[in-house]
């Protein structure tokens, strides 16, 4: 359950990050959404946190996964550059929230 969690967190985060960039480009009504996707990832990592995952991992994975999924859809959505230093600088992210999971498992 908390990993079904965490990936709501996530998920909900991401669209509101994509929902700032919306707002930032002159579409106010975009911030209502902002604030409530905020509100409820936040809500949902906190009941990821109380179910029992540790909160290194919780919040490692969380960010490192809505930087990797906002740098990619924004790519997609808003034709955001995405050069090869910045895909291995995603890699390098992704590797160490690996790293800190594996570390957690000991």
């Amino acid at each position: 359950m908390m990993w079904l969690l965490l990936t709501a967190a996530i998920l909900t985060e991401l669209s509101a990050t994509l929902c700032l960039r919306l707002a930032s480009q002159g579409k106010s009504i975009w911030y209502i959404a902002v604030g409530a996707g905020y509100l409820l990832a936040f809500t949902l990592l906190s009941l990821t946190l109380d179910q029992g995952m540790n909160l290194g991992v919780a919040y490692g994975t969380w960010a490192a996964a809505g930087v990797a999924l906002t740098a990619i859809a924004s790519r997609i959505l808003f034709k955001e550059h995405l050069t090869p230093v910045m895909i291995a600088g995603l890699g390098l992210i992704i590797a160490g929230v690996l790293l800190i999971e594996l570390g957690a498992a000991h």
